[in-house]
């Protein structure tokens, strides 16, 4: 299922006609028409404004197509101090280097979600408002890291959590035009987040962002 199908899906899960859910979301009706007719690719904006006004619909799936459509059929994550992953109370952009240089930094405690209770999987905090509507400023992020020695081979189009020398970041990751570089790309459409071609040997570890979930 494209993306295009997933929002006439969730047009007529609405009950609304296509001009009727045009005009709830404040967007023309030849907008909703060319994306589910003609296979245009909607827009980060028109799909910020779909998630604002169906509140109940995984935002995930829509993007994606990963998980349930309905948040309420997704298994809800939990604190618990012996099943699952564990939490750091850190913030991937600020203070995650914590976690890797310092073997004495403890959890807080483990989130217990079914799905990401694999060996490797911890859980951090973004801050940053780059990946919004996707990953807001404030989610908590499962990621694992990768063998960035073979960044070539990863899945371009996901999203991961990268770490340079200098700085780390949460992007979409995509091939470059430049060789021996990748392209960090925002989900934010905001002009002031631009995508960003980086040289691969900047990068010194990457960590694959498997979930996020609001803070609780």
């Amino acid at each position: 299922m494209t993306i295009n199908q997933r929002i006439e899906s969730i047009i007529y899960e609405s009950g609304e006609s296509l001009n009727g859910f045009a005009e709830c979301i404040g967007v023309k009706q030849q907008t909703l028409y060319n994306y589910i007719a003609k296979n245009r690719e909607p827009s980060y904006s028109v799909i910020e404004k779909i998630a604002k006004l169906c509140t109940d619909i995984n935002i995930e799936w829509l993007i994606t197509g990963e998980g349930s459509m309905f948040k309420s059929e997704e298994p809800s994550p939990i604190v618990s101090y012996s099943a699952g992953r564990p939490y750091y109370n850190v913030d991937f952009i600020g203070g995650f280097d914590l976690i890797l240089n310092d073997q004495s930094i403890n959890p807080e405690y483990n989130i217990d979600f079914p799905p990401y209770n694999k060996d490797g999987v911890m859980w951090c905090n973004l801050t940053g408002h780059s990946m919004e509507p996707e990953i807001n400023h404030g989610d908590m992020m499962a990621i694992k890291k990768v063998n960035e020695s073979n960044i070539n081979y990863l899945p371009f189009g996901e999203v991961y959590a990268i770490v340079t020398d200098d700085y780390r970041t949460v992007k979409r990751m995509s091939k470059s035009e430049k060789e021996g570089f990748i392209k960090l790309i925002p989900s934010n459409p905001s002009p002031e987040y631009a995508a960003q071609d980086i040289p691969i040997s900047m990068i010194k570890a990457i960590f694959q962002v498997l979930v996020n979930v609001k803070r609780f």
